[in-house]
């Protein structure tokens, strides 16, 4: 049936003034009031109040369509209107058992794992853990309404008046949330970790650089073996975030493995390239409107700072007699794929091809949601910009470049017959995993002696088998929570 758009009553509840067009699109939604077309009385209950002015928020325009279907635009990113797939927005002035069809319509994307099931995620003041909606109520189809685009609808249900509703793409990660995470490794005191900031993004936002090793156990003779690891190049992917939060956990850990890696190899971490893109909700841009993974090979010191900085560390590193810079991996998410993966380079010599498959390797029998099978190696044009190949052609033959992908959405394990979504858990699960497969490498070239304990406790989350680390036996019991709405 056709839709027939009347002129909205959009209202700023702060200022009472109008809203809409596509002015708003520029900037996003400041407690926006959406009432039926042509009311001027006092607001009531049921007349939805939308928000996306907060860290990492994402709504540019609010359409009212009838009383229980609204219409929502993305916000592109800023100074680059191409990129719109990354939102995140509350709202509130709810009504009880108040039935809502939101239609995400300005996608920039076709292909979307919303086809394969994904859905948006939800929480609410009064239960502020994340959720997936039931992907029964998400839809994902072309619309004739709006140019044929691609648009994804889903049905909620408001259950209690007085919550504030939040709903966004994927479990956000904001910039606040790392620099509170980093002042709490940093109360620790620990001695094998140094927080340093590297440099400041063009907003004057920290750019954090973790160095984690036990100095004291590092022979001055011999070479220092170096993991370089970075991650939200492309701000809308939180889950790069998660992943990286886990590698940091476990490396810092007492656990036994990480003691012997923090004794034999320096890892540094820069956990938030793009921290501008993060805060301002953008899905792949700095604020400038720069993809920054497309610009390494001649970073701007006033346009892309925070990659100018963590280039030239990198080339001062790779300059250093004293340090083997042995792993650069950049970390991703996947909005079309299922499962973690690996992107590798393209090399003539057949045997330095075969050395860069052992630690996707490795991972995949650590990790049971890893996939060695869409692991792939490449040399598209398109790349080249990347810190994968740019790194892979500047650094020598016995180091290796990786992008470390995962999937927006969900894993499919070896005999699993339905994908299993990722929570923020799982996400840094993975983390873990990739930490603790660099044992498992340096043990297969011989440069760690296997003189662990057996066996090794791990409080339900790692243990031990006899060829190395062994995959997760034990997952942490699923947290119990009250769905939100319906």
């Amino acid at each position: 049936m056709e839709r027939k758009m009347e002129e909205n009553t959009v209202s700023d509840v702060d200022a009472g003034r109008e809203a809409g067009g596509e002015d708003a699109l520029v900037g996003n939604v400041n407690k926006l009031m959406v009432s039926p077309p042509g009311y001027s009385g006092t607001p009531r209950k049921g007349h939805l109040v939308f928000d996306a002015c907060f860290e990492s928020g994402n709504l540019g325009r609010v359409d009212y369509i009838s009383e229980f279907e609204f219409d929502l635009f993305i916000r592109p990113d800023t100074c680059n209107p191409r990129f719109r797939v990354w939102f995140n927005f509350t709202v509130e002035n709810v009504r009880e058992t108040q039935r809502v069809i939101f239609n995400v319509v300005n996608f920039s994307k076709t292909k979307s794992l919303y086809r394969d099931g994904m859905s948006p995620v939800v929480k609410s003041t009064s239960r502020p853990k994340w959720q997936r909606l039931p992907a029964k109520n998400v839809y994902y189809y072309r619309c004739p309404d709006h140019r044929r685009n691609y648009v994804m609808s889903f049905a909620f249900c408001f259950d209690r008046e007085d919550d504030v509703y939040q709903f966004a793409y994927c479990y956000p990660y904001t910039y606040s949330r790392l620099q509170h995470y980093l002042a709490s490794l940093e109360r620790r005191n620990l001695p094998y970790l140094q927080r340093e900031q590297l440099g400041l993004s063009v907003q004057q936002r920290r750019l954090d650089l973790l160095t984690i090793t036990n100095s004291d156990h590092m022979s001055a003779e011999r070479e220092k073996k170096l993991v370089f690891l970075t991650a939200r190049v492309h701000p809308g992917e939180s889950p790069a975030s998660f992943i990286c939060q886990g590698v940091i956990d476990f490396l810092v850990s007492q656990h036994p493995v990480a003691q012997i890696l923090r004794d034999h190899v320096i890892f540094k971490i820069v956990p938030m390239l793009n921290p501008d893109g993060v805060y301002l909700g953008n899905y792949r841009c700095s604020l400038m409107g720069f993809d920054l993974n497309r610009h390494w090979q001649d970073p701007s010191p006033w346009a892309h700072p925070t990659l100018h900085a963590v280039k030239q560390l990198i080339v001062q590193m790779n300059q250093d007699p004293r340090v083997s810079l042995e792993f650069y991996i950049d970390v991703h998410a996947h909005s079309t794929m299922l499962n973690g993966f690996m992107y590798g380079n393209v090399f003539e010599d057949e045997e330095r091809v075969q050395r860069q498959a052992v630690f996707p390797r490795l991972l995949c029998q650590n990790a049971p949601d890893f996939s060695f099978s869409n692991t792939s190696f490449n040399r598209d044009v398109v790349k080249a910009g990347t810190g994968r190949r740019f790194l892979g052609g500047l650094l020598d033959d016995t180091s290796y470049c990786y992008t470390l992908e995962v999937s927006f959405y969900s894993y499919m394990t070896a005999g699993s017959t339905a994908p299993v979504p990722y929570t923020e858990e799982t996400y840094m699960k993975l983390g873990r995993n990739v930490a603790r497969t660099f044992l498992d490498y340096y043990k297969l070239n011989n440069f760690v002696k296997d003189n662990r304990p057996t066996p090794i406790q791990s409080s339900g989350v790692m243990s031990q088998t006899g060829n190395g680390v062994g995959r997760v036996t034990a997952d942490r019991e699923k947290e119990k929570s009250e769905s939100v709405g319906h």
